[in-house]
């Protein structure tokens, strides 16, 4: 008996073969949501790292093809493409610290996939992650709502975590939700933050909160002291994912996304993690949450930072080389 095969299977792009590329890879063709594409400049690793995901097909049960490359070329047609391409941070650094450097490989490998794939959805994980994500929507020249960055999703994973970690309970019944930058200044929504739909601010008193607030503001800080060679991979990842498959799957899901604003919560000109709902078409909608003057404040600033970032970004592009 023959069965009919489908005339066209999505395709995900994942620029950057390094730790968070290639779980992103796995997690991507053993959910079985597309055919991955897995490209990096160095010759022989995404070759080898597809052919490694490749020989656990049978294993896993999914038919997914994997292949890695060198060339831009081979990945044409995306519907996805995701940059995690840069340098890892190192104890000590901060995010920011990566941006003269991430910077020109992230425009970089935008320009070299949306000559590829020009009606693809970006979504960049690089860091710092909201000026990586305004450069490659420069150098692009794509509409907002098909350009994005993973940051809250992972952010709000990271302080749902703590709150089910400090209360001892299921971490699938724990909501939350971070805006604001992928740094220090990101604004965790304690009000927003529920177990089965009890306020934790029913369930812990405020320094505890505001313990677990400081821990997720440090989360990717925490993880890099004590690896002291790397940073977290298994949970960007895993974000990742998620933002991936609402995407293919068209889910319409509410997420925390790092999205260009132009006007919502009084921002201009700015990228920052807000609430997003996200389907095929890329970003379909932005939610302006009713925020106290606090947490208004609190974005403002963190915005702030990220708009100091993206003036130096455009400094290092007009010096000459």
């Amino acid at each position: 008996m023959s069965y009919p095969i489908p005339c066209h299977l999505p395709r995900v792009t994942i620029v950057g073969a390094g730790r968070v590329g290639s779980t992103l890879a796995q997690r991507i063709a053993e959910k079985n949501l597309a055919d991955v594409v897995l490209l990096d400049i160095v010759e022989g690793m995404p070759q080898g790292l597809a052919l490694d995901l490749l020989e656990a097909r049978g294993i896993e049960l999914h038919n997914r093809q994997i292949i890695g490359t060198n060339n831009y070329a081979d990945t044409a047609g995306s519907e996805i493409v995701v940059i995690t391409a840069g340098l890892p941070r190192k104890p000590g650094m901060s995010r920011d610290d990566l941006l003269r450097t991430n910077a020109k490989i992230v425009v970089e490998a935008a320009k070299g996939a949306i000559a590829h794939s020009p009606n693809a959805i970006f979504i960049i994980v690089t860091n710092p992650l909201d000026v990586m994500t305004y450069l490659a929507w420069q150098a692009t020249g794509l509409p907002r709502d098909r350009i994005m960055g993973m940051a809250g999703v992972l952010d709000s994973a990271r302080f749902e975590t703590f709150i089910a970690l400090e209360l001892g309970v299921l971490p699938a019944d724990v909501k939350a939700m971070v805006l604001g930058s992928h740094g220090d200044l990101m604004v965790p929504l304690s009000r927003y933050a529920t177990v089965n739909g009890i306020p934790i601010t029913e369930l812990l008193d405020a320094a505890t909160i505001n313990r677990l607030i400081e821990r997720t503001r440090n989360g990717g800080a925490e993880i890099v002291e004590l690896m002291q060679t790397g940073g977290a991979f298994f949970a960007p990842a895993s974000a990742t994912s998620m933002m991936v498959e609402s995407i293919l799957l068209n889910q319409s899901r509410l997420l925390p996304i790092a999205a260009y604003l132009k006007g919502e919560y009084g921002l201009e000109d700015v990228v920052i993690g807000v609430p997003c709902r996200l389907g095929c078409s890329g970003i379909e909608s932005i939610l302006e949450l009713n925020l106290s003057d606090f947490e208004l404040k609190a974005l403002h600033t963190s915005a702030q930072s990220v708009r100091k970032n993206i003036e130096r970004s455009q400094e290092i592009f007009a010096a000459p080389s």
